[in-house]
This record gives structure tokens, C-alpha cells and sequence, in this order.
């Protein structure tokens, strides 16, 4: 099995297993106690904490740990909103960031949120984002990297906007921080072990000194009263141990893994039709690379791919509890039907990339054939008729002829209550019944139609008319 999914939890490090296996024996007492027990333990910590604060570059007594990334998130922007409440209530995000902390954002009734756009690769304008700050700007958050197309945002310009504007800058850097310390002056930044292969349960709070800082919520003694709770100390020093080990082969490991991404983002798009890779393709994480493929259900693809011994993520829509398409691929404006992130772990060698390669042609076309998918669909083209093919959806188009009354010809696809990718397959399976310069009107509450009809357009030709409530407006081209 091929686990390609180490942007969601990377194997354990075998130093984390290591460090974890000897601090169950040596730090399980109560490192706040004055005997040996408990000095032996707070030895344990104090290492821990100078050994993170380290691959942080923050001082020690700058960094806490917390019982994860998403606490992590949480407690250092109430903690920062709570510290500057005298200067206002604005918050300040890309609009890519992290659930975490969209929903720490989003939660304060009444409270005033900035999200600023991202382009097509999914990075934020410099400029943009120093336009959002005001004068009641409490706080500013930017993810390091994001964690769904890898794109690394310009955290060092972003912070330096803030600091002209003396806002503090909270950095996400959970997909970042095992490849390499962020750059630039941040305020406060969160981690997550699980990402770069420590245990799950520990994550990174810093806030640097002079930061206005009020801890919200249950307070103790216990990290200097900032995160409450006796600690799992084994676990923190096995993250610790485990980024102190991942850091020290970053370089080279990453050097080899983005020669593997390059060699995927290159191959698939020349293997598969119809598909779109998405992210930045230079400013990137080194391990990890998004594609879309169209007319193709992603919960179907991902179990096609994990029945052929590849597990990987997705952020299409088919994938969700939701039904609403990744808001990293919404904000982006691509296509996000059939999406698969693949994010490498260390150690992943040639010969599984080239078998991934290899499998996901055959496991596409099979996805696509069974639902009805238009075959040797090419760029303007037309692909094969709907009535020749057989597939969820189909007839949807029948309710309305072509070219009725209207010279330039006329189609309406009705998919009202069909998911992501079926409204997209009916219009691919009826484009060819108009004429050049005809239109098809598919009427679609589907809420991925919203990116995936524009992006259907802008990958085989055509011209999107834009929408009108639930009526897509599509121009044949060729």
C-alpha cells in the first residue's frame, strides 16, 4: 500500500517512536513537583520545549505546547483578540486559510472579518492583504503554505505590511514547519506534530514577547498559564525529538520529493484528458501536488485509488458530509470535481510514483465510463452523444431541442438535483446538438457547478455566459 497522504498525518518518524518509548519510562510524573520524579520530567520538558523553540527560532519561553494544531489555532486568536480588544474587533484572513481558523474567525457574533482573495495559484496579494488592515485591525492570520494545493504564501511581505501597520501577524505554518523555520516578523505562529511526523496530540503555540496576550478560557498554572492541563509529556517530547529529526534531513528529502511532484504534475496531465493541476507550480510545498479531473465523481475516484493500493485526499465536493466544494478550490476559482491531493511522505521512492502513474489513467476511465462520461472528449470538441451512452442523468436534455425558433440554436439541460459531475457530463454530452455559437443552458443547484461549469468552459473552449440563479450559460466555440 501506498500511503500518499501525509499532508493530512505523516507516518510516525522513527526517532518520535524512539524518544516516545523512552519517555513513557522516564517522563510520566508530574514535571510542576519538586522531587525526582518530577525533576527528571520537567528536565524532559525544558529540552522539548528548547529543542522546538529552536526549529521555531523563538526563544524558549515564547513557545507552549498545546493538545493540538487546531488548539493551537483557537487559543492563540482568542488569546490575541481578547489582548487587543481596546484597539477594535477586525480580523484579517486569506481566504484559503485552514478550517481551524476560518472557525475561529467566524464564531465571534458581530464581529467584523476581512478575508482577502487569493489568485488562480491560491496565494494572497501583499498588497491586497495590507489593504485590508484598519485602524481597529486587531489581528492578522496567513497560513505558511496551504495544506490543500501546497502554494507557500508570502508570509515575509505580509508580515511586514503588519508590523508597519503595528497589527500582529498569527502564521499557520502546520503543513510548513518540517520542511524549514518561516520567515519574516511574525507574532505569533501554530503547529501540529502530526504533520511532520511527530505523535498525534501535540501541537505548537509561540507568541513572542511583546505581543498583547490575554489567555481565554480555562487557566492554570501549566504553561504559564496559557494552556491548561497536565500535559502528555511523552508525546511532546517525541514531537520535539521528531522535528529536530525531520528538519536535519529537510534539505535533501525535499530535494528528492520535488523531483517526484515535478514528474506527477508533468505526467498527469499528459496521461489523463481533461484534467487540471492546481497550486503554484515553483512556490510550492516540495511534497505535494493537487489535481482535478473532470467528469468524475472524487468519492468513487478515491476508493477506485485506494482498492488499486494508493491512498490519497480530495477536496471535491463528493467527498464532504456537505456537498459544498473545498473553499481553498471555491477561493481559487478551479475546478473541483474529481480532485485528488497527493502529498508524499519521506522515503517515497520512484518506483511508487511511477506505479501511481501507471494505475491512475485505467482507474479514470473506468470512474468516467461508469458514469456516462462523453469519451475522446478534445479541446472545442464535442465527445460522443448522450443517447449513445448510458450514465446517471440521462435524457436530461430532452425537455428542449436545439435551434427551435433560433437561428444561432438553443439547448437547456435540466440537472436540478444531480451532483457534482453529472451536471457537467449532461453539458459535455449535449454541447455538440448546437450549433457554433449556439448556447446551452444548464440549470444546476448543485453548488460545485458554480466552479466546475467556468472551469468545464475554460479547459475544452467555450465560452461561459455566467449564471443567473441556478441557469449556467455556456457558448459553443468549435
Amino acid at each position: 500500500m501506498a500511503y500518499f497522504d501525509s499532508a493530512s498525518s505523516a507516518p510516525l518518524h522513527p526517532v518520535a517512536r524512539e524518544a516516545l518509548r523512552a519517555a513513557l519510562d522516564e517522563g510520566w510524573a508530574d514535571p510542576a513537583r519538586l522531587y525526582r520524579e518530577g525533576r527528571r520530567a520537567a528536565l524532559l520538558l525544558d529540552a522539548a520545549r528548547e529543542t522546538a523553540a529552536e526549529a521555531v527560532g523563538c526563544r524558549p519561553d515564547e513557545l507552549f505546547f498545546t493538545p493540538s494544531g487546531t488548539y493551537a489555532v483557537h487559543t492563540g486568536i482568542a488569546g490575541s483578540l481578547a489582548g487587543r480588544r481596546r484597539v477594535g474587533d477586525h480580523l484579517v484572513v486569506s481566504a484559503v486559510e485552514h478550517s481551524s481558523v476560518l472557525h475561529a474567525a467566524h464564531r465571534r457574533d458581530g464581529a467584523a472579518v476581512t478575508e482577502v482573495p487569493v489568485d488562480r495559484t491560491g496565494a494572497v496579494s501583499p498588497d491586497a492583504y495590507a489593504a485590508a488592515l484598519r485602524g481597529d485591525t486587531a489581528l492578522a492570520c496567513l497560513q505558511s503554505a496551504n495544506h490543500e494545493v501546497g502554494t507557500v504564501q508570502p508570509v515575509e511581505a505580509v508580515a511586514e505590511a503588519c508590523r508597519a501597520a503595528g497589527v500582529p501577524l498569527l502564521v499557520d505554518a502546520a503543513q510548513s514547519l518540517g520542511w524549514g523555520p518561516v520567515d519574516g516578523a511574525w507574532s505569533l505562529l501554530t503547529a501540529s506534530a502530526h504533520k511532520w511526523g511527530g505523535p498525534a496530540g501535540v501541537g505548537l503555540l509561540a507568541v513572542r514577547k511583546g505581543v498583547r496576550f490575554a489567555p481565554q478560557g480555562p487557566v492554570d498554572e501549566r504553561e504559564s498559564g496559557r494552556v491548561p492541563g497536565f500535559g502528555n509529556l511523552p508525546a511532546v517530547v517525541a514531537a520535539a525529538a521528531s522535528l529536530r529529526a525531520v528538519r536535519a534531513e529537510a534539505d535533501g528529502e525535499a530535494a528528492r520529493l520535488r523531483l517526484l511532484v515535478d514528474r506527477i504534475r508533468a505526467r498527469v496531465a499528459e496521461l489523463v484528458p481533461d484534467v487540471e493541476v492546481v497550486g503554484d507550480p515553483a512556490r510550492r510545498l516540495p511534497h505535494l501536488v493537487t489535481f482535478s479531473c473532470l467528469y468524475v465523481d472524487g468519492e468513487t475516484l478515491l476508493h477506485e485509488l485506494d482498492r488499486a493500493e494508493f491512498s490519497v485526499s480530495s477536496g471535491s465536493s463528493c467527498t464532504s458530509g456537505t456537498l459544498t466544494p473545498s473553499h481553498v478550490l471555491k477561493a481559487m476559482g478551479v475546478l473541483s470535481e474529481g480532485n485528488v491531493r497527493v502529498s508524499l511522505p519521506a522515503g517515497t521512492s520512484g518506483a511508487e510514483v511511477d506505479r501511481f502513474l501507471e494505475v491512475l489513467p485505467g482507474v479514470v476511465a473506468a470512474v468516467r465510463d461508469r458514469l456516462g462520461a462523453p469519451a475522446g472528449l478534445t479541446p472545442g470538441g464535442e465527445g460522443e452523444r448522450g443517447a449513445d451512452r448510458e450514465g446517471p442523468g440521462d435524457g436530461a436534455g430532452e425537455a428542449a431541442g436545439a435551434g427551435q425558433g433560433d437561428p444561432a440554436g438553443a439547448l437547456v439541460v435540466d440537472a436540478l438535483g444531480a451532483l457534482c459531475p453529472v451536471p457537467v457530463i449532461e453539458l459535455a454530452k449535449v454541447i455538440g446538438n448546437v450549433p457554433v455559437g449556439g448556447t446551452v443552458t444548464v440549470l444546476s443547484d448543485d453548488e460545485a457547478a458554480r466552479l466546475d461549469i467556468p472551469a468545464w468552459c475554460r479547459m475544452t473552449g467555450h465560452e461561459y455566459g455566467g449564471r443567473r440563479g441556478t441557469a449556467f450559460a455556456v457558448r459553443r466555440r468549435a
